[in-house]
């Protein structure tokens, strides 16, 4: 990849580097479901005739969207194809370079080459020089004619003396000869899934076989050499060392993408803090420090996939580059070289996509640079996106849900403060046109209070609700005065309105620009039981009163009874002693 220039690689160090070769996303389509979305031309069309200078412009465009509060949200699924990772799939010529990789590693872990150092390379010979050395010159005198009785004498006597010292052997035992012809074989593990011990193996070995083209040798030797690293490194007891958490802002997990790849978020500009930077990279010791917590990331969510035939066994990688340092910085050039190469060389096929978003120009003009230097293969990998596009790029490969709130989605971290809305709960897609109206119904058909949120990536809109009921007598609640969102205002607008008669919420998006926008929303019903439950999460203190109120009503009921007890004993008695004693 980029390290193969001499020019400052790609910043990809917080991402494997080797990834899997995607087609590229087809655009969302619009999934027929149980949601009913109507399109309706308030305004009538204005031919070339009715325009003239003076008259004024049209009203903008209304787009009504009704929804049913009974139907689920629809989702729209975008995938792109991964070579699969069932051996059923594979072609012939790739099922025989698997088979011949696992002969070649059986033979290996028979024989003990994996838990072996590995030789280093002969010293090259010394070079041979032209000329002759010159032949010795043996003086006549020195020459001496060799005495045939004394050789004879010597070698009897050495004889002899090997004769006392040499011992009867014992006859070798089937045990003895079965152990040396069948040496124990020995385990080796890597990602924590022993090698040749199930089917995970395989999908091990074809990460290495795709990733020196199913050449088997090239492949075997790859695979050598990671085992050796592994060992070299200590990669099993880095995996439970404590390095620290000042960099879980630098990368983190989160979410799935429509494939159900988990997402891993690589955050550059965080490096833009001085101190951060000085702590991480200011000296050969610090970057190896964070080498070793970056592969400690790699290594801990590696382990989290499945490799099972079938199963999701690749990460999907974010590279955010905004307010990224600049390829002036030495210290983060020097760090990603060597790590890219360690990524390439020990992590082969881990990702399933690279998407850059926030891409400043200088790394765009960048990558037009070393473009010829890599592979069609490899560039098929990438994803590039500016900042304006950078939140309609990862919905296009992630579902907003999913996606963090910082770059455009609805997903935030439980919490109490807000527990209305979690990962699990779907978002819907609506594109905005530009000087046009969106109306969203949302039909309630029973007593519940309804909660949504609403945001628009970018703002620059105005935005109300309000409930109108269905009897033509009521008057319309309105829930949200219409307000004009800024850019700088909340990303996301949160609302909720107790339903006492049956109608309908009417949410309202006026888009003045000259450009599209991205309406993101979804809504639940929340009953009166899930309300008080979640008044006490939003409220501690409520949940003493509460509890404080029920024992209070179960004292007064306990003592009611216990008089109502009494009053019918004593009523009791009064009979038996009225009968027995009158």
């Amino acid at each position: 990849m980029a390290d193969e220039t001499d020019a400052a690689p790609p910043p990809t160090l917080l991402a494997a580097a080797s990834v899997v070769p995607p087609e590229t996303a087809a655009p969302p389509e619009t999934a027929a479901s149980e949601e009913v979305l109507t399109v309706l031309d308030v305004a009538p069309p204005v031919t070339e005739k009715e325009v003239s200078p003076q008259k004024p412009p049209p009203p903008p465009e209304e787009v009504v969207a009704v929804v049913d509060s009974e139907k689920k949200v629809p989702q729209n699924l975008v995938s792109f194809k991964e070579e699969s990772n069932r051996l059923a799939d594979l072609s012939e010529s790739e099922r025989r370079a698997l088979e011949e990789l696992k002969q070649s590693v059986q033979e290996a872990l028979r024989n003990g080459i994996f838990t072996s150092q590995p030789q280093p390379p002969p010293p090259p010979p010394p070079p041979q020089s032209a000329e002759k050395p010159p032949e010795k010159i043996e003086e006549a005198s020195e020459k001496r004619e060799p005495n045939p009785v004394a050789e004879s004498e010597i070698s009897t006597q050495e004889e002899s003396a090997k004769d006392e010292n040499v011992k009867p052997t014992p006859n070798p035992t089937i045990e003895s000869i079965l152990k040396h012809e069948s040496p124990t074989q020995e385990d080796v593990s890597i990602w924590g899934i022993p090698l040749l011990k199930d089917e995970r193996s395989d999908m091990i070995l074809l990460k290495f076989l795709r990733a020196r083209e199913f050449k088997v040798k090239e492949a075997f030797a790859m695979l050598k050499n990671t085992i050796f690293w592994r060992k070299e490194f200590g990669i099993d007891a880095l995996v439970d060392d404590d390095l620290g958490e000042h960099l879980e802002k630098v990368v983190f997990m989160h979410g799935f993408d429509r494939d159900g790849h988990p997402v891993c978020y690589n955050v550059y500009g965080e490096f833009q803090n001085k101190e951060l930077y000085q702590k991480t990279f200011s000296d050969e010791e610090k970057r190896m420090k964070f080498l070793r917590w970056r592969i400690q990331f790699l290594e801990r969510s590696i382990r989290k996939l499945d490799f099972t035939p079938g199963g999701v066994n690749t990460i999907f990688q974010v590279n955010d580059l905004k307010n990224s340092p600049g390829p002036g910085k030495w210290e983060l050039r020097q760090a990603t070289k060597q790590a890219l190469q360690l990524l390439q060389d020990n992590y082969p096929e881990f990702v399933a996509k690279q998407v850059f978003i926030n891409v400043p120009w200088w790394y765009l003009a960048f990558y037009m640079m070393i473009s010829p230097f890599l592979t069609q293969r490899t560039k098929s990998k990438f994803v590039f996106a500016s900042p304006a596009k950078s939140a309609k790029t990862l919905f296009k490969y992630i579902s907003p849900e999913q996606v963090p709130i910082q770059y455009g989605g609805l997903s935030v971290d439980y919490c109490d403060c807000n527990p209305d809305f979690g990962i699990a709960d779907p978002v819907t897609e609506i594109t905005v046109k530009p000087s046009t109206k969106q109306t969203v119904e949302i039909l309630v058909s029973e007593q519940c209070v309804i909660v949504w949120e609403v945001r628009v990536v970018g703002w620059e809109v105005a935005y109300g609700a309000e409930f109108i009921p269905d009897a033509e007598d009521e008057y319309t609640v309105v829930v949200q005065k219409a307000t004009k969102m800024a850019p700088t205002d909340d990303p996301v607008m949160c609302n909720s309105f107790k339903i006492k008669e049956l109608g309908k919420i009417v949410i309202t998006i006026d888009n003045p620009t000259s450009k599209k926008k991205k309406l993101l929303y979804r809504f639940k019903k929340i009953l009166a039981l899930i309300l008080l439950y979640v008044l006490v999460l939003a409220f501690p203190s409520m949940y003493i009163l509460l509890l404080h109120g029920w024992l209070f009503i179960d004292i007064m009921l306990t003592l009611y009874i216990y008089e109502c007890y009494t009053a019918c004993v004593e009523h009791i008695c009064c009979i038996f002693t009225s009968v027995w004693f009158p």
